[in-house]
């Protein structure tokens, strides 16, 4: 039997995501992309595209978790181009649009207007094919869905819920009245976009103080992003290994969706890795989560240009409650993500941090 393989790379996406998961056997090797980061990410995502073989440009499944900028703009980049200058061919696109958000017929936050104007323009027919071209959801009374890929990746979808989704089409239609939009305007959020320049074609203290766990909690507080709410997040599994793909999604739909997989039984959701949501913010983590889950690896993109992430908060979090022996997995070495190069003295609880070789940017995890 041949040897399966599953990897993910974390490009180097700014302060954002752009991850490049592969997964096969030595006979055939499969790809999917989740997110483009911000706009000046799109490089490194385009490099990493182009680099696929002559004979084999096909991508699986390119999956848009929600639409912020640092997740997006890259992909708007990509999809700018003319469809038959594209440097891959995508099976399915898993993005939520205005359409999702209401049950609506039309489309609709600008850059969402703007990514739903090129995926209806570009590719209509691979949007959210897996989902009937309805709205990428976990519904909150009914089994989550599982999707297979091509030679037998499972993705079980963990985020968005029906409520979140609901959430963000009050904040969608605020977003794009403020640029002259209205949502669904297709041929009004085009003209916009080919307007806009940038998407043009040419261009820790671990385990000291005796109240340490009630200090880290309070410091971890719950994200209200609405944006965030509606992230795409799913379990992957593959060959016996297992990545949770957390987006930016808030820790209380991920627990509710966990508990589901688990069946309310107690038991840990083991998983090989975790893509940490929201770039190791401390509003996206909790210990609910961390009780749920059993993992050895977890993975954190971005540089902290922006918001400083990865919070101190966040990873003390996933050292302190992590069941094992945890590996931080940085896609950068930053003046925010340094301090874990080695545990301080007299630590109680240890750990490992990976980081990219030789002052390099981006990173590759092999489960």
């Amino acid at each position: 039997m041949a040897k399966s393989f599953f990897r993910i790379e974390m490009l180097p996406a700014i302060q954002g995501d752009a991850l490049w998961i592969e997964y096969g056997t030595e006979s055939r090797t499969r790809h999917i992309l989740v997110d483009g980061g911000p706009i000046n990410a799109f490089p490194a995502v385009e490099k990493k595209l182009k680099s696929l073989p002559d004979d084999d440009k096909r991508v699986e499944l390119v999956v848009i978790t929600h639409v912020d900028t640092d997740h997006i703009e890259g992909i708007i980049r990509l999809f700018a181009d003319d469809r038959t200058r594209w440097p891959f061919m995508p099976v399915d696109i898993w993005f939520n649009g205005w359409r999702h958000l209401r049950k609506s017929e039309m489309l609709g936050g600008r850059e969402g207007d703007f990514l739903s104007a090129l995926i209806s323009r570009r590719a209509f027919n691979e949007w959210n094919k897996a989902f009937d071209r309805k709205a990428v959801m976990a519904g909150k009374n009914r089994p989550l869905p599982v999707k297979e890929l091509k030679d037998g990746m499972k993705l079980t979808l963990l985020s968005p819920d029906p409520e979140k989704l609901s959430d963000m089409a009050g904040k969608w239609e605020a977003d794009v009245e403020k640029f002259g939009l209205d949502p669904g305007d297709l041929e009004k959020a085009w003209k916009q976009l080919v307007a806009s320049t940038k998407y043009h074609v040419s261009q820790g203290v671990l385990g000291g103080e005796s109240d340490f766990e009630q200090k880290l909690k309070k410091q971890l507080s719950t994200d209200q992003s609405v944006s965030n709410g509606t992230s795409i997040a799913f379990l992957a599994e593959f060959g016996g290994k297992s990545c949770l793909f957390l987006g930016d999604a808030h820790h209380k739909v991920i627990c509710n969706s966990i508990r589901k997989l688990t069946g309310n039984s107690g038991k840990r959701l083991k998983a090989d890795a975790v893509k940490v949501s929201h770039h190791g913010s401390r509003n996206n983590i909790s210990k609910d989560l961390m009780d749920l889950i059993d993992s050895k690896h977890f993975l954190f993109s971005t540089n902290g240009e922006l918001h400083n992430h990865p919070n101190k908060s966040a990873v003390d979090a996933v050292i302190k409650w992590s069941v094992q022996k945890p590996v931080l997995w940085f896609n950068y070495k930053t003046k925010f993500n340094s301090i874990w190069s080695a545990a301080p003295a007299g630590s109680k609880k240890g750990f490992t941090a990976k980081y990219p070789p030789g002052g390099k940017e981006g990173i590759i995890v092999e489960l």
